[in-house]
């Protein structure tokens, strides 16, 4: 798991919630929210429970901020990835940035896998995918404005089906063990150029 960059003009305060999000991205990870405390991350940092209360609302909380910091790393990569890359050829570069390193997080991997349905439809919303959908929508507006892009769609609708079907695809690869080569993700990834393509003039 990457750990979170701790610069020289860092607090006390910002040090103690990256430690405690480490540990509980590594505990979530490995006993699943039901089965972890907050007792148990707090005792691991070496503070009272209560302490941990003073940066974080409660379990809930906790969990899901450990989950943005583990979806934003692996979405910081896909990021990377396609910088320069033309918006209708990003799809299938996302997709195989985030299967290819998706084992490398391991609680957006149990997250995405299934293995917390209790609280999946809240972590669906966390600022990492938020940012990330906005950076597509962004991109294909001005590849709109560029032509590489039909321009009768929203942007911004256009980027949750995006969000949508890179999910989806994910899931598939980590519960049915759907390879990016695979009939399916082909299809999938086929839809969505079609979906972008320009008429032809």
């Amino acid at each position: 798991m990457a750990i979170p960059v701790q610069n020289a003009s860092s607090t006390k305060g910002d040090r103690t919630r990256n430690l405690l999000l480490e540990i509980a991205v590594r505990r979530f990870a490995l006993d699943g929210y039901r089965r972890t405390s907050v007792s148990d991350i707090a005792r691991e940092a070496r503070l009272s429970p209560a302490a941990v209360y003073a940066y974080f609302a409660g379990k809930e909380a906790l969990f899901q901020a450990a989950v943005d910091l583990d979806a934003s790393a692996l979405i910081d990569r896909a990021r990377t990835a396609i910088a320069g890359t033309p918006v209708r050829a990003r799809e299938a570069v996302i997709l195989a940035e985030l299967a290819d390193h998706i084992t490398e997080h391991p609680l957006a991997a149990r997250v995405l896998s299934g293995q917390e349905p209790e609280v999946i439809d809240r972590v669906l919303d966390l600022p990492s995918l938020r940012a990330f959908n906005a950076q597509i929508a962004h991109d294909i507006a001005e590849a709109q404005v560029a032509g590489e892009v039909r321009t009768d769609v929203d942007p911004a609708t256009m980027a949750d089906g995006f969000e949508a079907v890179i999910l989806t695809l994910l899931m598939g690869r980590l519960q049915a063990r759907v390879t990016g080569d695979s009939r399916l993700a082909i299809g999938a990834l086929t839809v969505l150029d079609a979906a972008l393509r320009p008429p032809r003039s």
